[in-house]
């Protein structure tokens, strides 16, 4: 029997028209595909209710990139996103980006996988799409693509925090893209290809490497450290909270933008930790600061990581117990109307600066059903009081509309948005 590939090699399709096949057809064939991952349970599920990558527990490693789009073609934006979707679907199950893989194409011609994947299991790879503000309209005011009257209401622009010290350089973006893989290599090269199908369409505004993620995201898995040696994420959302991400993760279309009913917002903050100072910082007074002890991960006064905090608690001296600038204090629900976030962040190190610094830090990521009433106001409470903020900077921030899932074959990234 003659292979679908051969058979389009003998009929000298150009490489264009197997490209367009390979966008609209690559979920739904099965024949000629490069091997999949090892066992079934190292891939994740592509298709689905909501994006993968959110409540998915979190993997370990990260590759997050923010696009600006390019062309004011709107039918070759949402082509790209056709093609970015097939390619996503075979990725993370552990297949070649295209169709005709690495190895598999015409000599002559450039493979349609860059190839630094082969061989590696899927690697829990999963890829989550956002849409930024300037999608809608530009920095300009024009609406590009049509899209202007389906801005939600949630997207408004994050507002100047006390003690930022953003870079525009690396924040923002008309789209952005979050890998997560154990496998760092596997993470990149989802990332790669899909800058490689956008060559003409998108360019990659900036990107950011993560290792060991900083949250839990399951009560399977424990609850990871981030580079000042203390767990994080201890309080939160988990994929078990049935109710609570209903209430505060999943946007409904009651919330003033159906396109993104089963969808998330995200907001991505770079924060670099002047890691130096922290070192030569007490350790009493690094508990202080927290509200934690450094071992277990206990609220002062407590025995336990998920002991509830008692903020009425008083220590030896009659004071707070838990001081009212402490981080788990600004930061937890009791505090900011009950609000919650899904954190999926990850450390970083990106070498180090003039001075010998480590440019170090966590890559925050939170989800939530709208910023506004959680990102907003935790922020806004940390910014203002929080004794880390000595040891802290924010120097990029982003903020993105996450649909929906991809429902199966016939579905792609962004098509009720564009719709």
């Amino acid at each position: 029997m003659v292979s679908r590939r051969v058979a389009l090699t003998a009929a000298g399709v150009g490489i264009a028209g197997v490209a367009g096949a390979a966008a609209v057809g690559a979920a739904m064939m099965d024949d000629e595909r490069s091997p999949a991952s090892a066992s079934p349970g190292d891939a994740v599920a592509f298709y689905g209710e909501h994006q993968a990558g959110i409540v998915t527990p979190a993997q370990d490693r990260l590759h997050f990139a923010a696009f600006d789009v390019i062309t004011k073609d709107r039918a070759k934006l949402v082509e790209m996103l056709r093609e970015w979707t097939a390619a996503a679907a075979r990725m993370t199950q552990g297949r070649d980006a295209g169709l005709l893989g690495a190895v598999g194409g015409q000599a002559e011609a450039p493979p349609d996988d860059t190839g630094e994947a082969l061989g590696l299991p899927a690697s829990g790879l999963t890829l989550t799409i956002g849409f930024g503000r300037t999608l809608f309209r530009d920095a300009a005011g024009a609406d590009r693509f049509g899209i202007a009257d389906r801005l939600p209401a949630a997207l408004e622009a994050l507002p100047h925090f006390p003690g930022d010290a953003l870079r525009p350089e690396i924040s923002d973006g008309d789209l952005c893209v979050q890998a997560c893989a154990n496998d760092p290599q596997v993470a990149v090269h989802a990332i790669r290809n899909l800058a490689r199908i956008g060559f003409g369409v998108v360019s990659i505004r900036y990107s950011q490497l993560g290792f060991g993620r900083t949250s839990s995201t399951s009560r399977e898995q424990t609850t990871a450290r981030n580079l000042m040696g203390f767990k994080d994420g201890t309080r939160n959302m988990k994929l078990e909270d049935t109710d609570l991400l209903r209430e505060q993760l999943w946007a409904r279309a009651e919330d003033g933008a159906a396109w993104m009913a089963g969808g998330s917002y995200l907001v991505t903050r770079r924060i670099r930790m002047t890691v130096e100072t922290w070192d030569r910082t007490p350790l009493a007074e690094q508990e202080a600061i927290f509200g934690r002890d450094k071992g277990e991960g206990a609220p002062l006064g407590r025995a336990k990581e998920f002991d509830e905090p008692d903020f009425d608690a008083k220590g030896p001296d009659g004071q707070p117990a838990i001081a009212k600038e402490a981080h788990i204090r600004l930061a937890h629900p009791d505090f900011n109307n009950g609000a919650h976030l899904l954190r999926r962040g990850y450390n970083f190190v990106d070498g180090s600066d003039n001075l010998g610094r480590l440019d170090a830090g966590l890559f925050f990521i939170a989800y939530q059903r709208d910023p506004r009433k959680q990102f907003v106001p935790v922020q806004r409470s940390l910014a203002r009081a929080d004794i880390l903020n000595e040891y802290i900077r924010h120097v990029s921030s982003g903020l993105w509309a996450c649909p929906p899932g991809v429902t199966g074959d016939g579905d792609h990234w962004g098509r009720a948005l564009f719709a």
